[in-house]
C-alpha cells in the first residue's frame, strides 16, 4: 500500500498531526518505578484559554491511574506525603518556572474512642466503615510561587471532594452530617469548588478518568494494525469505568502575562505559557514500628507530566524512570535522541506493524525535527508564528498555550473537544499516526470515544464512577 498523505505540508500537517494525535492522552502506569507509586502517578495535563475571551486559563492535572470506584474500606484519595505541582513557564528564552502551584493534602485523623462509647452511633466509636470514622476526608492548601518572591498561600484547609461510594452512603452522610446533599451529583461536586479571590478558583477530588485506549491490543506488541476509516472490530477502551484524582485550576491569564493586563490577540511568544504538573516525594522517610511515617530532607521528583504519552510512547524503557524524575529543562541534553528518532518506529517494524500498514518505516526512523517543530508551536496556527529554539533549557516536555490565541491542540489542549464525549481529537490514534508514519497513514485503535461526557464547566472532567453499582467489575 503507498502511503496516503493525509495533511497539506507547513502549519497544516504540523497543526493537523497534533489535533488528532495528543488532544487526549494519558500516562498510566508508564515507568518501571512510578507504577509502584501510584498516588504520585501524573496521569493526564489539559490546559487551555477561554475561547474568544482567553481571560482564564484552565489546568486539569490527574493523577492516581485505573482507580476502581469500589476499591474500599481504603478508598482512593491523594497522598498527603506528596507534593503535587502545577508549573507555568513563559517566553521562549527558558523553561524556568514563572509561577509554580504547589498543592498538599491532608487526611482526617480516624476517630478514636474508649469502648464505653460504642453505643453512641456513627462517629461515637470504633467503626467498620470508614465513611462513618471519616478516614478519607481530606482538606489542602495551595501556595503560589511567582519567580523570587516570597511564597503566598492562595488557598487553606479547602475541602477535597469524597469518593462516589455509593447511594446509601451519600444519603446516611447527609443524615449525620457528613456530607451535604444525598446525591453524588454535579451541584454535589460544584459545592467544593474554592473561589480565591483574584487568583481564580481552584478545585480537587475523583472525576472519571477521561482517557480513553484499547489498552490490551496496543501493549501486545501494538496488535491493532487498523487505520481511521477501517479500525479493527470489538475494540475495547481498558480505561473505561476507573476514576482518578484530579487538581483543576481557574487562572485569570492577566496574572499570568507579566504585565497585568490581559493577552493580546494573536500569537506571540511572550505570552506562550509552558504547563507541566509534577509530584514529588522527600529524600528520606522512616516507617515507624506502630505503622507512622517521618519524612525528611528536599523534595525529589518521582512523576512529571507536560504533552500527553510522551514518557510512554518516545522514552526507552531503560530511561522511563530517569525521566520522571528530570526537568523539561534537561530534556534536550538528556533526551533528544528517542525524539529524533523514535524507537516505536523500530519496534513496529520487528513486529510486523508495517507490513499490516503495507508502509515502508525507513523515512520515519531518524531526523525527526518535525515531532520539535511541532512541541514547540513552529508553524502553529500559521507558519513560523512562533519561534522557540531547539535548544537546552528551552525546548522539554512541556504543554505550550499562547494566551493570545484559542487554544486547539498542540496549542494547549481544551475539554471538551467535537462531541461531549471526545477531547478534540483521539490522542492515540493521532500519536500513532504521527510517530509512525509523520501523520500520513491515519493508525486507529478502534477506541473512539470516552466513557463519559465531559463537563462544559469547571471542573471540566465528568462525575466519578460509583462504587455501588457503577465500579469497572460491573
Amino acid at each position: 500500500m503507498r502511503l496516503r498523505k493525509l495533511f497539506s505540508a507547513g502549519a497544516a500537517f504540523a497543526l493537523a498531526s497534533f489535533t488528532t494525535v495528543f488532544a487526549m492522552a494519558s500516562s498510566h502506569r508508564e515507568a518501571p518505578s512510578i507504577s509502584e507509586d501510584p498516588t504520585a502517578d501524573n496521569t493526564d495535563v489539559w490546559a487551555w484559554v477561554t475561547p474568544g475571551t482567553h481571560d482564564k486559563l484552565y489546568v486539569v492535572a490527574a493523577y492516581n491511574p485505573l482507580e476502581e470506584p469500589s476499591g474500599g474500606p481504603n478508598f482512593h484519595k491523594f497522598s498527603d506525603d506528596v507534593l503535587y505541582e502545577v508549573h507555568i513557564t513563559r517566553g521562549n528564552k527558558d523553561l524556568d518556572d514563572a509561577f509554580t502551584y504547589q498543592i498538599r493534602f491532608k487526611t482526617a485523623p480516624i476517630t478514636r474512642v474508649d469502648v464505653a462509647d460504642l453505643q453512641k452511633g456513627p462517629g461515637g466509636g470504633k467503626e467498620f466503615f470508614a465513611q462513618l470514622a471519616g478516614s478519607f476526608a481530606q482538606t489542602y492548601s495551595v501556595v503560589k510561587l511567582e519567580g523570587g518572591k516570597k511564597p503566598v498561600e492562595i488557598a487553606k484547609d479547602v475541602p477535597v471532594a469524597p469518593p462516589n461510594i455509593g447511594p446509601r452512603t451519600q444519603a446516611v452522610g447527609k443524615v449525620f452530617g457528613i456530607f451535604s446533599s444525598a446525591t453524588y451529583d454535579d451541584a454535589f461536586a460544584a459545592t467544593f469548588i474554592k473561589d480565591m479571590g483574584a487568583e481564580g478558583r481552584v478545585w480537587s477530588g475523583p472525576r472519571d478518568d477521561g482517557f480513553y485506549v484499547d489498552l490490551a491490543r496496543i501493549f501486545d506488541l501494538a496488535n491493532f494494525a487498523g487505520n481511521a476509516t477501517t479500525p479493527l472490530p470489538n475494540a475495547t477502551d481498558g480505561v473505561s469505568g476507573y476514576n482518578c484524582h484530579a487538581i483543576a485550576l481557574e487562572i485569570p491569564t492577566k496574572n499570568l502575562t507579566g504585565t497585568g493586563q490581559a493577552p493580546t490577540a494573536g500569537a506571540s511568544d511572550a505570552q506562550t505559557l509552558g504547563v507541566w504538573a509534577s509530584a514529588s516525594r522527600r529524600k528520606v522517610s522512616i516507617i515507624r514500628k506502630n505503622g507512622d511515617e517521618d519524612d525528611f530532607g528536599p523534595w525529589v521528583q518521582v512523576s512529571r507530566l507536560g504533552l500527553p504519552l510522551v514518557n510512554e510512547a518516545v522514552i526507552g524503557l531503560q530511561d522511563k524512570d530517569k525521566y520522571n524524575r528530570t526537568k523539561p529543562s534537561t530534556d534536550v541534553a538528556n533526551f533528544a535522541a528517542y525524539f529524533l528518532n523514535p524507537i516505536v518506529v523500530r519496534d513496529a517494524e520487528a513486529v510486523g506493524v508495517y507490513q499490516a500498514l503495507g508502509a515502508d518505516p525507513t523515512p520515519f526512523k531518524s531526523g525527526r525535527t518535525d515531532i520539535l517543530d511541532i512541541i514547540n508551536l513552529k508553524n502553529i496556527p500559521t507558519a513560523n508564528a512562533h519561534n522557540i529554539a531547539i535548544m537546552p533549557g528551552i525546548t522539554g516536555d512541556v504543554l505550550r498555550v499562547d494566551m493570545g490565541v484559542d487554544s486547539g491542540f498542540p496549542n494547549g489542549r481544551p475539554i471538551p473537544g467535537a462531541a461531549p464525549n471526545k477531547e478534540q481529537a483521539d490522542v492515540t490514534d493521532v500519536l500513532l499516526s504521527v510517530l509512525l508514519t509523520k501523520g500520513m497513514v491515519n493508525v486507529s485503535d478502534g477506541v473512539q470515544q470516552n466513557d463519559k461526557n465531559y463537563l462544559t464547566s469547571f471542573p471540566y472532567l465528568a462525575l466519578p464512577w460509583e462504587g455501588a453499582r457503577q465500579g469497572h467489575g460491573k
